[in-house]
């Protein structure tokens, strides 16, 4: 009896302390409940690369999310972004660019992260500086053959039908990624007019020059910047024998003024394959390589874009997860940036019609 009465009191005193214990940390666990956040509001991580945004510049953006996303949207100066997933180090990037007509201020990158079945898409935006390059003015006296300045009527039937050409054909914007990597230079040679430059006739400022020149002789090989598929492979009337390679999303390179063309349209390329011979053909003072960068309908400067570390891998832009979850210490928004690769010198020694 006395055992039943000691066991009896125990388990009493066992319920008690279990009571108390249930008592207090109900109300603990519904606070932490009530004050952990949604994933919406927690970490986003956004770098760019380069940490200065100029006009005429590419941006790479690189996204961490704080959860785990189908897919990542976005826009950026009224631009559409479809992002791409690398699982080496679980982030989202896309490549973009700022138009040269843009002005110094700020502009916001807006994001739209897909998750899985029907729940609310994550959303997030941020305000990024873009400042103004410096491009250089040069004082140039040119002279092209005289069909250039006063062409023929059937010149000018040519040019029309080039101008439609172009219009159809460079605004495409395909929506997988088929770069991989960094671009790299499309000759080995030094260049001679570099992109911004405005270049003065007879005391009358010109379009500035969309484009990266290299001085180089007739014949010499011409390469792929990055991976991508050609998209024009002929000869216009002012570009001479070009290729255009599409490298997806709007990202396009072109290659003008080639004595030889070696590939044809819808060719796929690696970066380095050879493309094309150089040459002066087309509006050309003489043997030269025109190179130009178009991203959706707007030139960047080669140079900037050679510059530019970039992931490598497949380009399928969805299918992909986020990574992280939200905790109670994720209150704020991070932003990390890539250190600025050094502006490479370059000497004007050049410049081309």
């Amino acid at each position: 009896m006395l055992r039943w009465k000691e066991m009896s009191k125990g388990y009493t005193l066992r319920h008690r302390r279990t009571a108390g214990f249930q008592a207090f940390m109900l109300p603990l666990l519904f606070l932490l409940a009530v004050s952990t956040p949604p994933a919406a509001a927690a970490t986003w991580t956004v770098r760019a690369q380069p940490t200065k945004l100029v006009n005429g510049g590419p941006v790479l953006f690189q996204v961490k999310t704080p959860g785990k996303l189908d897919s990542l949207s976005g826009t950026w100066l009224g631009h559409q972004l479809t992002f791409s997933y690398t699982s080496a180090s679980k982030t989202w990037f896309v490549l973009a660019g700022v138009s040269f007509e843009t002005k110094p201020g700020k502009y916001t990158l807006e994001l739209s992260g897909k998750r899985a079945g029907n729940q609310e898409p994550l959303q997030f935006s941020h305000a990024f500086l873009v400042g103004a390059a410096k491009y250089p003015k040069i004082e140039v006296k040119l002279t092209v053959e005289h069909k250039f300045t006063e062409p023929s009527t059937e010149q000018l039937k040519q040019i029309e039908e080039d101008k439609k050409t172009k219009q159809e054909y460079l605004n495409r914007v395909t929506p997988e990624r088929e770069w991989s990597g960094s671009f790299t230079a499309p000759a080995e040679a030094a260049t001679s007019d570099v992109f911004g430059s405005q270049r003065i006739f007879n005391g009358v400022a010109q379009r500035e020059h969309q484009g990266l020149d290299y001085r180089v002789p007739t014949g010499t090989p011409v390469a792929a910047m990055n991976d991508g598929t050609i998209l024009l492979a002929r000869f216009l009337y002012f570009e001479g024998n070009c290729v255009v390679i599409d490298h997806g999303q709007g990202l396009l390179t072109l290659y003008f003024h080639l004595s030889e063309i070696k590939v044809k349209e819808g060719d796929p390329v690696k970066r380095g394959n050879i493309i094309g011979l150089s040459g002066g053909t087309g509006r050309a003072t003489g043997p030269h390589l025109h190179v130009a960068v178009r991203w959706q309908g707007t030139y960047l400067d080669p140079a900037r874009l050679m510059q530019l570390t970039l992931p490598e891998g497949s380009g399928r832009p969805t299918g992909n997860l986020g990574t992280g979850t939200g905790t109670l210490c994720q209150h704020f928004v991070e932003f990390v940036f890539d250190p600025q690769v050094a502006n490479q010198p370059v000497q004007v020694i050049g410049v081309h019609a």
